[in-house]
């Protein structure tokens, strides 16, 4: 089993899209990156129809990361892993990216790597507060895409986002409150049934005014919504990185995922 993205349309014209992966804390596949995309092109194509998506991790977790299990099957070829991020995992944020319909995102228990991407696509982040947060892809031996890092940096601050990536620090969801990521920060008992309720607010508000407010604030951050990155930024990750993608067989990354996969502190 792959895991999967699952899209209920509930009341009031709140859709409900539920990350679900069993066993693995709803760590994204492949396979569930291009649900991701599909699911929120049909939910753009059905128009004020919806008027706010609920997204929220099946159980006790929002989105563990990335379902590493499956990484030695093409991580280790840049061509491959090139596709991997411009299109599985870019068509999915892009897809969140450009809905004009307003997301509330529902996060309990571990919301690392893929699941701070995904969360910060939302509009509105409601967390429990057991909600832990990071991007410790370090300790996996690569960096985080050039595309996925800029989303990351706009929504939780450069400094919090250096720190995910450069220490594989993690945090608690009142530290990220209190950096201005989260909009509400609830008991872990509490949080489906605020998350739910920002939704049905939202959704009792005027439709065509979300979606107009949606498309200026996607204006406002015009680079993180089309196919490439600031020219300037773009300039200064090909100085600094040729192929962003170059590092695929590196001894580092081969290392990093297999003492993972083995259970092992990697090393260096």
């Amino acid at each position: 089993m792959s895991g999967e993205v699952l899209m209920d349309v509930g009341e009031q014209g709140v859709v409900h899209v539920t990350l679900r992966h069993a066993g693995r804390l709803n760590a994204m596949s492949r396979a569930m990156w291009r649900q991701l995309r599909a699911v929120f092109e049909d939910i753009q194509g059905r128009g004020t129809a919806v008027r706010c998506v609920l997204v929220a991790g099946e159980g006790g977790a929002f989105c563990a990361g990335g379902d590493i299990s499956e990484y030695p099957g093409f991580r280790f070829d840049a061509a491959a892993l090139r596709d991997f991020h411009e299109n599985d995992v870019w068509g999915g944020l892009r897809a969140m990216l450009e809905c004009d319909a307003p997301i509330v995102a529902q996060i309990s228990g571990a919301c690392m790597g893929a699941g701070v991407e995904i969360a910060s696509c939302c509009d509105i982040r409601i967390a429990g507060s057991g909600a832990r947060f990071g991007a410790p892809i370090a300790k996996l031996g690569f960096p985080m895409a050039p595309r996925e890092a800029q989303l990351v940096v706009a929504a939780v601050g450069d400094t919090a986002a250096r720190q995910m990536l450069l220490e594989a620090a993690t945090f608690s969801a009142a530290d990220m409150h209190a950096r201005g990521f989260l909009s509400r920060l609830v008991p872990d008992d509490a949080v489906a049934a605020e998350a739910l309720a920002s939704a049905l607010r939202v959704a009792a508000l005027a439709p065509e005014a979300a979606r107009m407010n949606k498309q200026t604030f996607r204006a406002l951050k015009q680079p993180l919504a089309h196919d490439l990155i600031d020219p300037i930024a773009t300039k200064n990750v090909a100085k600094a990185t040729p192929d962003p993608y170059g590092y695929a067989s590196s001894a580092e990354h081969r290392e990093g995922i297999a003492a993972f996969l083995e259970k092992r502190k990697p090393v260096f």
